[in-house]
């Protein structure tokens, strides 16, 4: 199994460009599914997750090429539709869920096996199937899988109300109402960057959706959608991560691509912390003010605050500050299962349910680690770049899923960073 090397050498200095968006990608693969006519992405990132996706879909029935080292997919659904999502397949990651809304709308029957994905504590499908219910789909879950019909052999529009802001539901309801009978309105929407994304994809496809990045969606069902080609958005997740690389070493490095209104909660953070953000004709410049870094409380919510998947890379960089900070994890309970690692490396973290607090030391120590998900695996190398000696994180599978490249991102602004291959 393989593992990654880092030896703490000074500060960063250059650029990193930022990829299309995992998140976003994941989402909008599952759109060819919609129409017969081909829909091609581009700036999508290279990663397993999305060699995992395309799986899935060609297993449904799509045709998905890879073109330009994988930046391009072009992806075609226009032959015989397969409406079971094995398990197999599924199992990899948990955004496979996101198959269920289209084939229920497009073939009005579905069997989606109960996802996967990282053990970051429970993410339970009801909110998605209520909402599906809501629309006329009669669910039951047997032998592991969701069996879903469409009474009538079409879904209808309807008033769904989310308890909570699931994005991942979101997106499932919809792709379900873009070809559904009526109008569809849900609301306490999600509001992620990604949603609105999609949401200009299926517009591009002919869906009319209005209120997307606002609390409440509206969708009128259509016929049919035609083919489009649409860029994903930049993954801010992973904008946010490269953006802690200087934070947390010192230097100055340019993030090519990023917005300022993908991370907006994340830089008022970074400012209060004592790191400068300067928006660029070509990205965000990060560099690190005079002195050690301040301590700062952060308490993940859903977009526009703090998010969830850079709360580890955020304690990373905590561990190093002057003071004691308080992290709340509201989203996933089970969230904090790098502080122990962390703690490996000389971290000074108290964990009580779901609030971390950090008293900051003067330098990390390196040590052999262990990523246990995908966000903990890459905190590990931030703190890793900061700490006095060489630190092995092992199990960085893990990170293979929401990272490309990232030895080499990393090496090319003049981190000593090296990739071990496995027996």
């Amino acid at each position: 199994m393989d593992s990654i090397l880092v030896t703490g050498n000074g500060p960063l200095s250059g650029t990193i460009p930022i990829a299309g968006a995992k998140n976003a990608c994941l989402t909008l693969m599952p759109a060819t599914l919609l129409s017969d006519e081909p829909l091609t992405l581009t700036n999508a990132p290279r990663l397993s997750d999305i060699r995992t996706m395309s799986e899935l879909l060609a297993s449904l029935g799509a045709e998905v090429t890879s073109m330009q080292g994988g930046k391009v997919l072009a992806m075609s659904c226009h032959g015989d539709i397969n409406t079971r999502a094995d398990y197999d397949i599924v199992r990899k990651m948990r955004a496979s869920n996101l198959v269920l809304g289209p084939l229920l709308a497009r073939e009005g029957h579905a069997e989606v096996s109960l996802p996967g994905g990282c053990a970051i504590g429970a993410r339970p499908m009801d909110i998605h199937t209520d909402g599906l219910a809501r629309m006329g789909a009669e669910i039951e879950l047997r032998d592991g899988y969701l069996h879903a019909r469409a009474a009538g052999g079409k879904l209808k529009g309807a008033v769904i109300d989310f308890p909570f802001a699931s994005v991942g539901a979101t997106e499932n309801i919809m792709m379900a109402a873009t070809l559904a009978r009526g109008s569809t309105v849900i609301n306490n929407a999600a509001r992620e960057p990604e949603i609105v994304d999609l949401a200009t994809c299926l517009r591009k496809m002919g869906a009319r959706i209005e209120g997307d990045g606002t609390g409440t969606i509206t969708i009128e069902g259509v016929e049919s959608l035609h083919g489009a080609t649409h860029p994903v958005v930049a993954d801010r997740i992973e904008l946010g991560t490269y953006m802690l690389a200087p934070a947390i070493c010192g230097g100055e490095v340019e993030c090519l691509g990023g917005r300022i209104d993908l991370v907006r909660a994340f830089c008022e953070k970074l400012d209060a912390a004592g790191i400068g953000v300067e928006e660029t004709k070509t990205g965000l410049k990060v560099a690190r003010r005079n002195g050690r870094i301040h301590a700062v409380d952060v308490a993940t919510e859903p977009f526009p605050g703090f998010p969830t998947d850079l709360q580890a890379q955020f304690m990373a960089l905590m561990c190093t500050a002057d003071g004691t900070s308080v992290l709340e994890e509201t989203i996933f309970e089970n969230r904090f299962m790098h502080a122990p690692e962390l703690m490996r490396m000389g971290a000074e973290i108290e964990v009580h349910g779901g609030t971390a607090t950090v008293t900051g030391v003067e330098r990390l120590r390196g040590a052999p680690v262990m990523a246990t998900d995908l966000r903990a695996s890459v905190s590990l190398i931030l703190a890793g770049l900061a700490a006095e000696g060489e630190t092995v994180v092992s199990r960085v599978y893990h990170l293979d899923r929401g990272y490309e490249h990232v030895v080499r991102k990393l090496s090319d602004v003049g981190a000593k960073i090296e990739r071990i291959k496995g027996k």
